[in-house]
């Protein structure tokens, strides 16, 4: 176990999207590069399973899901948060919506359709879990460990551009995204220490 005197690594990143059906492509994308960046490419196919999971769970929650939306349906409303820490050898994959309601894990039947995200999530990481932010809405986290510590990327990176159509509706639940996002992290080097 670390104590206060031994340093932690940290990597840590998001981006805010809107909360539609093309978050899900854009989220693996973001997924994708910024794992490659961070040179754990093993751990891509896992983190984009999990992140679409999660981000279509945020969408179904607190945005608009008809598949090819009019943009004048995107509201101010519509936004969720993703997010990638790495602390040590824990990889977390994290999803910001405004809900509060925390997700339900469902147990199909063999015939059902959909409803095994959660379970498919519980079957890949080591665990998962609901942050409820002070700021409001909830991060929904998955925790992957990594074989070892990344090594550092090369400084600078390229920033992550996020397509105009999935871009975020600016105001204040993209800012409680970003609060919340925020907290997750410093919450977690809290709990390193």
């Amino acid at each position: 176990m670390n104590d206060a005197t031994t340093p932690h690594l940290l990597y840590a990143t998001s981006l805010r999207l809107a909360a539609v059906p093309s978050a899900v492509s854009c989220s693996r994308m973001f997924i994708r590069q910024t794992l490659q960046q961070w040179k754990v490419p093993d751990y891509i196919d896992v983190a984009e399973l999990v992140v679409s999971e999660l981000v279509t769970n945020a969408v179904v929650a607190t945005g608009v899901t008809e598949p090819k939306p009019e943009w004048t349906a995107v509201r101010a409303e519509h936004v969720l948060g993703v997010q990638l820490r790495i602390i040590d050898t824990r990889l977390y994959v994290e999803v910001w919506d405004r809900s509060t309601d925390a997700p339900v894990r469902k147990h199909p039947d063999d015939d059902a359709e959909g409803g095994r995200g959660l379970v498919l999530i519980e079957a890949m990481t080591e665990q998962w879990d609901v942050y409820q932010s002070e700021a409001g809405g909830k991060v929904v986290w998955a925790e992957l460990s990594l074989a070892e510590p990344p090594k550092p990327p090369p400084l600078p990176s390229m920033p992550v551009r996020v397509p105009g159509r999935t871009r975020p509706p600016a105001g204040p639940v993209e800012d409680m995204a970003s609060t919340a996002l925020m907290q997750r992290v410093l919450d977690g080097l809290l709990n390193t220490l």
